[in-house]
């Protein structure tokens, strides 16, 4: 049985010549470390948002918005959506290219999901903007 997989056929033929043709590798490793490099700003990001609710706790709507309407502060909100976003799609991406097997289906799938969240971003990105300025 193991003699049919094409890795074992080829005889004395180089590492690199059996692996021809096994699959892609080009895009991975970007994929891979920009999904890593969000996820960490997002853990800053994360932590100075759990710091800014607890910082806010009990404020009133009006001093809320004052926090949020400083330069800084909105900001990092901005960082935070647009990392948390971007993120959100990386590991869509990856589901849909493991779990869905039908290639027009997919495309379908990897296009919608990128302008859902892509309008998702731009709305509260939107809204920050507006309690901003």
């Amino acid at each position: 049985m193991s003699s049919l997989l094409k890795w074992n056929k080829g005889g004395l033929k180089s590492p690199m010549s059996r692996a021809n043709g096994l699959g892609s590798a080009k895009t991975g490793l970007d994929h891979w470390l920009m999904q890593r490099m969000t996820a960490v700003v997002n853990l800053v990001l994360g932590l100075w948002l759990i710091y800014s609710l607890v910082f806010n706790v009990g404020a009133t709507y009006t001093e809320v918005l004052a926090f949020v309407g400083e330069p800084l502060h909105a900001i990092f909100l901005i960082l935070f959506v647009m990392s948390t976003f971007y993120h959100s799609v990386l590991g869509m991406q990856v589901i849909v290219e493991d779990y869905v097997h039908d290639e027009g289906f997919k495309i379908f799938k990897l296009l919608g999901q990128r302008i859902l969240f892509f309008g998702m971003a731009i709305a509260c990105i939107f809204s920050i903007l507006q309690v901003a300025l």
